[in-house]
């Protein structure tokens, strides 16, 4: 290898340099803020655990986009975390296993073994919540109002909020009967949304001329609010669970119209993690290419950890909303000085630091970049007192 390529950085992985990493910072403190407003309490999963418990209840999406390594104490398989909510879960379940609802939240980096996309990072930072213990329709609107309450504070706007509901798709699929594969096929397809594609899969794999039509419709419910009365006449005679994930869909359109928000519905919706169970949403920036963030009910994710029980929850790709808000980096700027000797001015530089400024050291009386080191003011002697003044005074 030679020189010149140690400093070369593998595919979708990059360094967060400090301005940048002051709004990444400045973005993570206030939402986790609002969520212990919410009751949500921070927990910090570890990066990486035996691939018995990370993987388990995950699914083969998740799996294929985890990182293995050898644990050299045990020779145990390990998994470096694509995804934090398996790991929640596991928390919830084994070992918090409080009776009531759990509230938690967490902010930390997931390594994925290919981009999600050519926008994203192979090393995002994930923030979001889960809420454990409880089905009902209040906790998944807890979860969807603190969601867009998230986007407020990350002063994102203005956005789209993406329902959809998992039932739709499983619950026609269900009346197949089709084996794992095949079922794989029709996700994958959908994800693309092929009509014609999607149309001739169905032509060869569907015989039940009711449920090709039924399916066929899918990839074409997608918009307003309109489209629920659509599907609600065009799937007449569906599947009751398929009714009632419509039925659930337009409570929740109604409850959220409150919100200053554009609602979208896409019911042929199948999130990339699989462990989904019904609700599932996203948030979408006008002019950017993919989603802000996401979530949904997963209700049987703790079962491979022995205690399975209700949960919704949603997380950000950190970077995805700092690019998108409008949080600035800097806030005030700070003050910098000489290193002379003078213990007066170190003094007041200590006490400067501990009431929250920003205080920089300077070695000597040299060309300084202010602009690179983040100061407009000089903490300086001048006619015998310890003064502060503007750089552009000096």
């Amino acid at each position: 290898m030679v020189e010149a390529d140690r400093w070369i950085l593998p595919d979708g992985v990059e360094d967060i340099f400090p301005e940048r990493a002051r709004s990444v910072e400045r973005m993570r403190r206030r939402l986790l803020d609002l969520y212990e407003c919410w009751g949500y309490d921070l927990v910090i999963p570890p990066m990486l655990e035996y691939t018995e418990s990370l993987l388990t209840a995950a699914g083969e999406d998740l799996d294929l986009m985890t990182f293995r390594v050898t644990d050299q104490l045990s020779g145990r398989m390990m998994g470096i975390r694509a995804d934090i909510t398996p790991q929640t879960a596991r928390m919830d379940a084994h070992s918090l296993a409080v009776d009531g609802p759990s509230r938690l939240c967490y902010a930390g980096t997931v390594l994925h073994t290919r981009a999600r996309d050519p926008l994203s990072s192979r090393t995002p930072i994930s923030i979001g919540v889960e809420l454990f213990g409880e089905r009902c329709l209040q906790a998944d609107l807890e979860v969807i109002s603190l969601f867009l309450e998230s986007l407020k504070v990350a002063e994102v706007g203005p956005v789209c909020l993406d329902l959809g509901h998992v039932d739709i798709c499983r619950g026609l699929l269900r009346e197949a009967h089709l084996d794992a594969e095949r079922e794989r096929q029709f996700y994958a397809l959908l994800q693309h949304k092929g009509v014609r594609d999607i149309q001739q899969w169905i032509s060869t794999h569907i015989k039940d001329t009711r449920l090709a039509q039924w399916l066929m419709l899918l990839p074409t419910l997608t918009g307003g609010t309109d489209v629920l009365d659509r599907a609600q006449d065009q799937l007449r005679g569906a599947p009751c669970e398929v009714l009632a994930a419509l039925k659930l869909l337009r409570e929740v359109a109604t409850a959220v119209s409150q919100n200053d928000v554009d609602v979208y519905f896409d019911l042929s919706e199948m999130p990339g993690y699989h462990y989904h169970t019904g609700l599932v949403f996203g948030a979408y920036a006008r002019g950017y290419g993919k989603t802000l963030g996401n979530g949904g009910r997963y209700d049987h994710i703790g079962e491979a950890f022995g205690r399975s029980r209700p949960a919704t929850g949603f997380a950000f790709d950190l970077y995805a909303l700092v690019s998108q808000g409008t949080i600035d980096s800097g806030g005030v700027k700070g003050i910098c000085f000489i290193d002379s000797g003078d213990r007066e001015i170190f003094t007041e530089a200590e006490r400067l630091r501990a009431a929250g400024e920003r205080v920089v050291q300077l070695f000597a009386e040299r060309q300084v970049d202010y602009y690179q080191i983040n100061c407009d003011r000089k903490l300086l002697r001048e006619n015998g007192r310890v003064v502060i003044k503007q750089l552009c005074e000096i």
